[in-house]
């Protein structure tokens, strides 16, 4: 069985207004109108939003550890596949090649969507899950209006989740990662 695929990139990260304390991650089809939106939790929307964001962390995340690890190791990420959801919760695949050798990993979508930014990977679909899932939104004639809301939507929401990081960090007394995050929201503030 082949089934089309259909590249998605990610359009925005927000607030869930589904879930207290999770984030709704907004895929889009790369030259298309559909939208995917896909429930993620807290610290994988805050590594999404500093990677969309090009803020360099000044110790390796998660995410970034693990792709590291990968070039080191001569692993190429070749793509990421929304292969299936159930009741809500989406489920993907890392294709990953090692010379000759192609690898299949099982990843939640959220870790892998994270590791595709990181990689330079395309985010793929599986068109009837796109379709299925997909959310109802206008046509927009100005693409240019479209881009200039995704950014200042994506900025909106990376000064929240720098927020929300930094209360955490002080509330754990990491006052050095706190002094770190108060910088960087600084910076966002004073960057119209």
């Amino acid at each position: 069985m082949n089934k089309k695929k259909i590249e998605l990139q990610v359009l925005n990260i927000s607030n869930s207004q589904a879930q207290a304390g999770a984030y709704a991650l907004m895929l889009g089809e790369v030259d298309g109108e559909r939208q995917l939106p896909v429930i993620i939790g807290a610290s994988e929307a805050q590594a999404m939003v500093i990677e969309l964001k090009g803020i360099v962390p000044p110790r390796p995340l998660t995410h970034n550890l693990f792709a590291s690890v990968l070039e080191i190791l001569g692993v190429k990420l070749m793509r990421v596949l929304i292969y299936k959801v159930d009741n809500g919760v989406f489920y993907s695949y890392l294709y990953m090649k090692e010379d000759e050798t192609i690898l299949r990993i099982d990843a939640r979508t959220s870790d892998a969507v994270a590791l595709a930014l990181r990689m330079n990977a395309p985010i793929f679909i599986y068109e009837d899950i796109l379709e299925a899932e997909r959310i109802k939104t206008e046509e927009s004639s100005d693409s240019e209006n479209k881009e200039t809301g995704r950014e200042n939507l994506l900025k909106k929401d990376t000064l929240d989740l720098l927020k929300e990081a930094l209360q955490k960090a002080v509330e754990e007394e990491n006052y050095e990662r706190a002094a770190l995050l108060r910088d960087q929201i600084n910076q966002q503030k004073n960057n119209p």
